[in-house]
């Protein structure tokens, strides 16, 4: 069978819900394999239809147990949902370690749910380096919600920003997470803020906080206002309410144009992100590798080392 025959066979698979092939079209797209771009390429047409849904915060804030139970709800509402878990690398496998996924118990078997976990893989964004083409094949795929749980490395989380079209923080009252949030930059790209296990004491006084500091944030007339959620999430609580400051997020963004534009500008990243992979490759060869350790043996400063091979770019 011809490669042409292959990947249209492997396209009609995922359309047709095939799970398994699915499962083997994302790993080689984590793994960088540049053998797929004819099928990325015929799945992208059928991209757009998908909302994406950020979910980030401090490690132990419950943001499994949050996505978990978030999935279910849009399931009810009658949803196929995605869900991408981004996890620690393992240091023997280079995967990810699957930690959180026990507690994806309520949708772990769902027919309507497919759950992908990655290994950051030393990305240090709080997501995957291939997240978004993961999540470009889920929306192809047909699945409406696709939900993207960060890492939980705390202040360096800000790539689901670029990735989501609403961000949602969770924290929790204890840990002085209000304050860390704050200097962590999570309450500028915050949309959705949701103060996770508030049966615990002093929960009210940490959304009173938490709500204080939101309003120090400068917003114009028309720009959205961040809703303060309570949530406890081991329980359920609150995940309706979660659910339904999402859909206002989302309307506001669609009523204002906003929604458009911030995935015109994700689109643009992406293709500025595929032209410097591919102009690298295609530097990088052997002689050029040659020739840049002929000019280290000079006097030649590093800058002019550049220079001198920035000139031999055919690229």
């Amino acid at each position: 069978m011809s490669s042409a025959a292959t990947n249209l066979s492997v396209t009609q698979s995922i359309l047709q819900g095939d799970k398994r092939m699915l499962a083997r079209l994302l790993t080689r797209v984590e793994n960088g394999d540049p053998s797929i771009e004819d099928i990325l390429s015929e799945l992208y047409s059928r991209v757009g239809n998908a909302y994406r849904i950020g979910i980030t915060g401090p490690p132990g804030a419950g943001k499994s147990t949050l996505t978990n139970k978030l999935a279910r709800q849009f399931r009810l509402a009658g949803h196929k949902v995605a869900i991408i878990a981004v996890d620690p690398t393992s240091s023997f496998t280079g995967g990810a370690l699957l930690g959180d996924r026990i507690r994806m118990s309520d949708v772990m078997l769902d027919e309507g749910v497919f759950i992908r976990s990655m290994a950051t893989r030393g990305s240090l964004g709080g997501l995957a380096q291939r997240t978004s083409e993961v999540a470009d094949v889920l929306d192809a795929a047909g699945y409406d919600i696709i939900i993207l749980e960060t890492v939980g490395v705390g202040q360096s989380e800000l790539d689901v920003v670029s990735a989501a079209d609403t961000t949602v923080v969770a924290l929790v009252p204890e840990s002085g997470d209000a304050i860390q949030a704050m200097k962590a930059g999570l309450m500028e790209i915050g949309d959705i803020f949701v103060m996770n296990k508030s049966d615990h004491q002093d929960a009210d006084k940490a959304v009173q906080a938490l709500a204080a500091s939101l309003e120090l944030r400068y917003a114009a007339a028309d720009d959205w206002r961040p809703k303060v959620v309570k949530t406890v999430a081991t329980l359920g609580k609150g995940i309706s309410d979660l659910h339904h400051a999402i859909q206002e997020h989302r309307n506001f963004q669609e009523s204002h144009n906003q929604l458009q534009q911030k995935r015109q500008m994700r689109q643009q990243a992406f293709i500025c992100r595929v032209i410097e992979e591919k102009w690298r490759q295609r530097f990088w060869t052997k002689a050029r590798t040659e020739h840049m350790q002929e000019l280290m043996r000079t006097n030649l400063s590093p800058y002019q080392i550049a220079e001198q091979l920035l000139k031999t770019s055919a690229c």
